[in-house]
């Protein structure tokens, strides 16, 4: 399986979300408790992920490879930490923000994906990818900016300092946590499915943590999570749960074979193709920016992935110099997946 066919179907699995999610409302409101959702979704991966190690086990010769030590093992929950403060810090910017601004501010993960991709990881990017990410941010930007009558573009400009911090503190730990895992997947030949089975062991735990601490302080008013689990749960919840579930397992795939920015390419498109897609199912009103964002995310996508060769005119030695070069980066998205 070619990382682009893997990107491409993350696309339209993490687009499709949020209309899932709208679509599992009743009345305009959840009749479950959505906070179940990603504790069930990450206790989905894990089964998968055991079931295919199991597989894999029985099926291969040699077995697969699976580091068991202590100083390996340890570094599996740090993810899961560093998601936790982020959603924390999210909670934080919301209260200095409005939703448009934050939205806006969430576009800075694009670019310090690709800083710490570059400082951590010591992958090199060339400058026409740099230029790439830049536009894939502007473009993703545009295309969430209202006209600019609106109160939305009038508050961009006018939340308090704290907002604008704690959003770029946001985007570092989105990228931070992404980078972390992909330097996981990436440090030793194990299994894939005995690194995830890693992950969504402590990411099951951790989710399972909030909810008792949100129970904690509720004062257990509606009762202890667990006995409230599949209250309201439909058919399109389970939808909901099994997308959420199929993207993580699609995106700890790409962390291994592929790398963070595919990772951000496909998610950037697939809000894209959300708002694309809810011109015909919400009846959402399309806007010239949201037209002029997904020209320069095209442009954008074009421009990063392209051969240097099809950007510029190069002369004859430097477009031989240039294939080699290509040739060298794609062997680290090579996979006999």
């Amino acid at each position: 399986m070619q990382w682009y066919s893997v990107a491409g179907l993350l696309t339209i699995l993490t687009s499709s979300q949020g209309i899932l999610t709208t679509l599992s409302q009743t009345g305009g409101s959840y009749k479950y408790d959505y906070s179940t959702v990603p504790f069930l979704a990450e206790v989905f991966k894990l089964i998968v992920s055991s079931l295919l190690l199991w597989r894999q086990c029985k099926t291969s010769s040699p077995p697969p490879k699976m580091t068991t030590d202590w100083k390996t093992v340890r570094l599996y929950p740090i993810p899961s930490i560093i998601y936790l403060i982020h959603n924390n810090v999210q909670f934080a910017t919301l209260t200095y923000v409005d939703t448009s601004t934050y939205q806006i501010l969430g576009n800075l993960k694009i670019v310090t994906t690709g800083l710490l991709f570059r400082l951590f990881l010591r992958r090199k990017l060339t400058n026409l990818q740099w230029i790439a990410i830049l536009l894939l941010a502007v473009g993703t930007t545009t295309s969430q900016i209202k006209g600019c009558g609106s109160a939305s573009c009038d508050s961009l400009f006018s939340a308090p300092i704290q907002g604008y911090m704690f959003g770029v503190l946001s985007a570092c730990l989105s990228a931070l946590a992404g980078v972390y895992t992909e330097f996981l997947m990436k440090k030793n030949n194990d299994s894939l499915y005995w690194q995830n089975v890693q992950l969504y062991t402590f990411g099951s735990v951790f989710n399972m943590a909030k909810l008792l601490t949100d129970d904690f302080r509720g004062g257990f008013e509606n009762g202890p999570w667990w006995q409230r689990l599949f209250n309201g749960y439909t058919i399109t919840t389970w939808i909901v749960v099994i997308n959420l579930a199929s993207s993580g397992l699609l995106v700890s795939w790409l962390m291994k074979y592929a790398d963070n920015i595919v990772k951000v390419y496909s998610t950037s498109m697939a809000m894209l193709l959300t708002m694309v897609l809810s011109v015909f199912l919400f009846n959402f009103k399309p806007t010239l920016q949201l037209f002029l964002g997904i020209i320069i995310c095209m442009m954008s996508l074009h421009m990063y992935f392209a051969p240097p060769k099809t950007l510029v005119d190069l002369p004859l030695t430097v477009k031989e110099e240039e294939e080699q070069s290509l040739v060298d980066v794609s062997v680290d998205r090579r996979t006999d997946s």
